[in-house]
């Protein structure tokens, strides 16, 4: 079981030894000026003072409400870790937006994780599990222990990286997204095609605070504009192990028809050989980053053109990086991919 003092415990030796690391690491290199040894620079080469380390940082304190609540968390290994929502929360943002993003942007995401952690646990779907919520994903949210994390980042950046996000979680203390006093499922992903998705075009539920808007990233973006290449054979393989009934048996030209897509640019559906896919279907089917894309065809291999990544709904984590960049604040961030969402200290 891990509470507050064991978290502080695990981090400030790890922040200690990471600056005492720093120190002797940068130390022949700025006696030299320049990347080298000392051998190669040799007795008559001028060596300069080193430069003092940076102090660490103190990590933030966690909030007041962050740190009173406890929660229980089903890990992968089927272990259930009891820890505050401060603890819990920091394990979220570290796996599910990258550090160095802006401040702004990782606080926007604090409080998204802390409203759809809420969410979750109110829906009792792991009570069975003696847990309140769970470590996967695909179920829950995304979760990363500081150890691990630590690796991920590499020494040079862990330290840094581990206050940063520490001060998004205790900066938003207590922040969560409500409709009508109960939190709201706020659903976030990657990056869009210029606009999100209303709930209702992916999971055929309308949401009042879930519909489309405009969304900044483009380009910039890692993988924005992706393809995926496949034969016919491969497509005729993947769409039978899918058991649609689809007939394929005509020119290849003629498999694919009747694309329709919704108000923000998403497929809204696709005919397969004769058999209608929604957009996130297809994009499922056949391993697509994202349901904005087009399919063509030349000489038997199928071309998907793809923008943007991720379902389409609720907060765009590279469109929050992109508005922070432009100097909108957190509050701003949530107020806009939320529409008629309302912040709330505690509930």
């Amino acid at each position: 079981m891990r509470n507050l003092d064991t978290w502080r415990a695990l981090r400030a030796p790890f922040l200690t030894g990471l600056a005492l690391s720093a120190a002797l690491m940068l130390l022949p290199l700025t006696a030299l000026g320049e990347v080298g040894t000392a051998a190669q620079a040799g007795p008559d080469v001028l060596t300069l003072p080193a430069a003092p380390t940076p102090a660490a940082q103190p990590t933030p304190v966690p909030g007041e409400w962050d740190g009173a609540q406890s929660l229980r968390v089903l890990q992968k290994d089927g272990t259930v870790e009891e820890m505050t929502m401060a603890d819990y929360l920091w394990a979220v943002v570290a796996a599910e937006m990258p550090a160095s993003f802006e401040p702004e942007a990782l606080r926007a995401q604090a409080v998204c994780a802390r409203t759809y952690g809420l969410w979750k646990m109110q829906a009792g779907s792991h009570e069975e599990d003696g847990a309140d919520i769970c470590a996967d994903s695909s179920c829950c949210q995304a979760y990363i222990s500081p150890e691990d994390a630590a690796q991920r980042w590499g020494a040079n950046a862990a330290g840094t990286y581990t206050v940063k996000i520490a001060g998004a979680v205790a900066d938003t203390d207590g922040q969560v997204l409500t409709y009508g006093g109960a939190p709201i499922q706020a659903v976030f992903f990657s990056s869009a095609s210029g606009a999100t998705e209303d709930a209702e075009a992916v999971w055929g539920k309308a949401l009042p605070y879930l519909v489309s808007v405009d969304s900044p990233e483009g380009d910039e973006v890692p993988n924005y504009r992706s393809t995926v290449t496949l034969t016919a054979d491969q497509v005729r393989k993947v769409v039978s192990e899918a058991g649609l009934g689809a007939d394929l048996s005509g020119p290849a030209s003629e498999w694919f028809s009747g694309l329709t897509r919704t108000a923000s640019g998403r497929v809204a559906s696709i005919d397969v050989g004769g058999v209608s896919l929604s957009g996130g279907a297809a994009r499922n089917l056949f391993a697509l980053r994202s349901a904005c894309f087009d399919v063509s065809e030349q000489d038997g291999v199928f071309t998907f053109s793809v923008t943007g990544y991720g379902h389409g709904v609720g907060m765009s984590q590279y469109g929050a990086n992109a508005m922070a960049k432009a100097g909108s604040g957190w509050q701003d961030i949530l107020a806009h991919y939320y529409t008629s969402a309302q912040l709330q200290t505690g509930i």
